[in-house]
């Protein structure tokens, strides 16, 4: 999969949940390392994509966010 494949298909996960999502679920789901996780987080939110997260609780796409 390449990088772009992967960060739309991040974006698509976090639409998906309403509820914060943990980091290693996010890292499982898409096959890559929390290290990688971390550093598409943020080129999304570089990008303009509204992505909260908090340590403990996870990551959550703030609604409103268009492609």
């Amino acid at each position: 999969m390449s990088r772009a494949q992967r960060l739309l298909e991040l974006i698509q996960i976090l639409r998906g949940h309403r509820y914060p999502v943990s980091g290693e679920a996010l890292a499982a789901e898409l096959d890559i390392s929390l290290r990688t996780l971390y550093r598409d987080i943020a080129t999304l939110q570089a990008q303009g994509a509204d992505i909260r997260g908090e340590a403990g609780v996870g990551y959550i796409l703030q609604p409103g966010f268009m492609l």
